[in-house]
């Protein structure tokens, strides 16, 4: 059987111990990057109310308090309970990885809803625009999952799989191409969908082009829809790809994964806030 060996340094320049400038963080940072261009174009246009000279700070706090305290904070609560409790610190072990889209969303919510009401800003114009660049910082997190070598998929024969070393503990520059050929004789390592892949393009850009469009139709004139519209389109592309994906140490009724139960609240979250928002344009 052919297939790829995962063999991508997550290291771009190292500078000391684990202190390095990764391809994990470079992800990020294009997608706050691809953001600040977005909403600084929307701003100058008016359609976003952030004035232009106000989005770096905004997209900095944003980063801080909504993504990155949000998806640590939300993995370790959601995916790696028992270990963060006995060793809390390890929130602050960025470089390890681990980052939850679910307790992002809840960071960036709760940031969102804090700094409209401080500065005096529609939290419904904001969370619109933040949806759409959402999408774009989903891909380029699950870009930089598929570097780091995490997340991987389910077994399977397709021609794209791709072994992960790291599923048994390897790290870049552990392995060479004949010890993980032993590894897959021997069936200790077996060929994967690129789940990763699939969910940047899903969850990433195939969303992303979706609500672009819904907003350029009438149907998300009343603010607050299109964030509905997010909502629910994430949480469906997220559910359909979870079945690539290995499924977490726990399975709900034999099949349902975590990613796809939360998923689930969000749907509701979704049509909740389509029905609210619709009730207010009547």
């Amino acid at each position: 059987m052919e297939f790829v060996i995962h063999n991508i340094n997550p290291v771009i320049l190292p500078i000391f111990g684990p202190i390095a400038i990764r391809w994990y963080g470079f992800a990020y940072l294009i997608g706050f990057l691809i953001t600040f261009l977005l909403l600084n174009n929307w701003s100058k246009k008016g359609i976003f109310d952030i004035p232009t000279d106000k989005i770096s700070n905004f997209i900095f706090l944003f980063a801080i308090f909504g993504v990155f305290l949000g998806g640590r904070l939300g993995y370790q609560l959601l995916y790696n309970f028992d270990v963060f409790i006995k060793h809390p610190l390890i929130l602050f072990k960025v470089w390890e990885g681990g980052m939850s889209s679910h307790g992002g969303f809840v960071g960036t919510i709760i940031f969102m809803l804090l700094y409209a009401k401080k500065e005096g800003y529609s939290f419904w114009n904001i969370s619109d625009h933040i949806a759409l660049t959402a999408s774009l910082g989903i891909a380029c997190g699950r870009i930089a999952n598929f570097i780091n070598g995490e997340l991987w998929g389910r077994i399977t024969d397709v021609k794209w799989a791709i072994i992960f070393p790291q599923e048994i503990g390897l790290k870049y520059g552990d392995y060479d191409t004949n010890l993980i050929n032993q590894l897959y004789m021997s069936g200790v390592l077996s060929p994967r969908h690129p789940s990763q892949i699939y969910q940047a393009i899903c969850e990433g850009f195939i969303v992303f082009l979706v609500l672009l469009y819904f907003r350029k139709t009438k149907l998300v004139r009343t603010p607050g829809i299109l964030s509905s519209y997010y909502l629910i389109l994430y949480s469906i592309t997220r559910i359909l790809v979870e079945f690539f994906r290995e499924p977490d140490s726990i399975v709900y009724f034999g099949w349902m994964t975590k990613g796809q139960l939360y998923s689930l609240f969000m749907i509701l979250g979704g049509f909740l806030i389509f029905w609210r928002r619709k009730k207010v344009a009547l």
